[in-house]
């Protein structure tokens, strides 16, 4: 393992352990505290799951170090993986009656839905935190100077590799809005954020982005926190996405719940549903899903068109790189799913072009074969 791998290691273990931490601090002013006590999903200081989840022990945190460590197998690809410059043309598109997604790696979204532009969850940086992962599959397919301004941005939760405070502080001249779950607006505000561009919503809140688009948060089963002092001072959430003529889903982080039925009943059926399918394991089932059940989530939102996301970017688990998209694969077709498998960079347009190539089988053939060698 390398000296680079080594020490990313330590720091997801030094993360294993802070989910089982359970010290906190002051978070938010006096006013914040009093809005978010109003919440339902507040209680005792934190905020919470709808049904209290299991979280990992210390002990069983401490297990986990070797693991993340010196174990599992093919975590990061062997080769370099494909990716492709954006092309903007479909996120500029202005017509009422279209929807595009582009998908940037791990959970960062471009999606155009009915001529309006939005971000989700937009990590423009090379590497999640200090310590945090490297993306293995290269840069960022697009610099962030060339970006248009954007209708909205989406925050789903504030963990590094979801919120990232140099993307945001960029982003800052791209947009006049900043959509978030509650409590996470306090750490825009600290970054620069003016507080007329942020707005905090709980779950099932509705926000009218305009006459014609309609912004959601919905409920997320996981947890939220960047550092030991601060676990779930703030809230994580899925955003349901209505406009004139489309809906789509982004599932954010989440364990799979009985929740997906109910914003399905509330909010579906969807064109598109964009949820995680990678960073799963038995020890945290709970708050990441297991992709069989990433379809069968998409199945409860009544989706059409499922894109997964949280996968082949960053080395955040124990099982191999390639292994989500190949069960997701597997389930979609034995469910009749219709699964959208672009690689880094590539739009999806619904209703015209969805990528549904298996293009991840080359390149683990590809490090196997003769002569495969080491991604740097």
């Amino acid at each position: 393992m390398s000296k680079s791998n080594i020490l990313f290691s330590f720091g997801l273990a030094i993360i294993v352990l802070y989910n089982a931490c359970s010290a906190w601090l002051t978070y938010g002013s006096h006013a914040q505290r009093a809005r978010w006590e109003q919440s339902p999903q507040y209680q005792d200081g934190t905020f919470r799951n709808a049904v209290e989840a299991p979280s990992l022990s210390a002990w069983q945190g401490l297990k986990l170090i070797p693991q993340f460590l010196f174990g599992g197998d093919a975590r990061t690809p062997e080769v370099a993986l494909p990716r492709q410059a954006v092309d903007l043309s479909a996120f500029l598109q202005t017509e009422r009656d279209q929807l595009n997604a582009t998908w940037l790696g791990h959970s960062s979204l471009m999606l155009n839905v009915d001529g309006f532009r939005l971000l989700s969850d937009p990590v423009f940086a090379k590497r999640v935190s200090i310590l945090g992962p490297s993306r293995y599959n290269g840069d960022v397919p697009l610099k962030i100077e060339r970006l248009p301004r954007v209708d909205a941005v989406l925050i789903s939760h504030d963990h590094y590799d979801h919120l990232n405070k140099s993307s945001i502080e960029k982003l800052n001249e791209k947009t006049s809005l900043f959509i978030v779950g509650l409590g996470v607006g306090k750490r825009l505000a600290d970054w620069g954020i003016s507080q007329a561009k942020i707005r905090e919503l709980d779950w099932w809140q509705e926000l009218p982005v305009n006459d014609e688009l309609t912004v959601v948060s919905t409920p997320a089963q996981h947890f939220s926190g960047r550092s030991l002092t601060d676990r779930n001072k703030t809230l994580w959430t899925s955003w349901v996405v209505n406009g004139p003529n489309h809906r789509v889903y982004i599932s954010g982080d989440s364990g799979y719940f009985d929740g997906f039925r109910e914003i399905g009943r509330r909010y579906g059926p969807f064109h598109m549903t964009f949820i995680e399918c990678g960073a799963y394991n038995e020890h945290w089932r709970h708050v990441h899903m297991f992709p069989e059940e990433s379809v069968q989530a998409h199945i409860d939102l009544g989706g059409d068109v499922l894109h997964p996301i949280h996968w082949g970017t960053l080395n955040l688990a124990l099982h191999p790189w390639h292994e989500p998209m190949q069960r997701l694969r597997v389930a979609a077709d034995a469910a009749g799913a219709r699964a959208a498998t672009p690689i880094v960079g590539q739009t999806t347009v619904y209703g015209e072009s969805i990528p549904q190539t298996r293009w991840w089988e080359d390149f683990v053939h590809q490090a196997h074969a003769p002569g495969g060698h080491q991604h740097e």
